[in-house]
């Protein structure tokens, strides 16, 4: 089974894919630790590396490509990413979180220890502009588009376990429906 987790920066992605991953013994790649460790590595922000990679496309055209490419040649796998949705049209499950803007910058200023809820947010919706920009321009992808998605799951409203346990449900059934 191939599941891909897909949400704006703060939304709980990486969380739940984890759990996921851990709970059905899965394997599991993410588009925004490769990004966040590669910012790292050139020892820069992430507001700054996405400005280097709006430059420079080869940065998210070969985090995406190497998703893809897992993603095709594995069974059992949660992919986890901002595109991910797009990336794997095969996928068995296709799942986006939401939470609201005022949710997902408490929650990038406790992980990203930036000490002002304010600086998250201008980051933030930096960073997420220039990734709609990249996205629309290097493949047509309007990330608002949430058409493709099965599920669209409120991560404010629930916490890790209560995702979990409605998207194993629904893992559950597609085991059942596809033996």
């Amino acid at each position: 089974m191939r599941i891909t987790v897909s949400g704006l920066p703060g939304s709980g992605t990486t969380s739940i894919s984890r759990y996921l991953a851990e709970h059905h013994g899965f394997d599991m790649i993410s588009a925004g630790e490769v990004f966040r460790q590669l910012a790292k590595e050139h020892n820069l922000t992430l507001a700054e590396f996405g400005r280097l990679a709006e430059q420079d496309p080869a940065f998210d055209k070969m985090i995406d490509a190497r998703q893809k490419e897992i993603a095709q040649t594995q069974n059992n796998i949660v992919v986890e990413g901002r595109l991910s949705g797009w990336m794997v049209p095969q996928a068995d499950l296709k799942v986006w979180l939401h939470a609201p803007i005022g949710c997902r910058i408490k929650r990038i200023a406790t992980r990203d220890a930036v000490t002002d809820e304010r600086t998250a947010e201008a980051l933030t919706l930096e960073r997420e502009a220039c990734e709609a920009g990249r996205y629309r321009s290097y493949y047509d992808i309007d990330i608002n588009d949430l058409r493709i998605y099965h599920m669209v799951l409120d991560s404010e409203h629930w916490n890790i376990e209560g995702l979990g346990a409605i998207v194993d449900t629904a893992i559950t059934v597609l085991g059942k429906n596809n033996p």
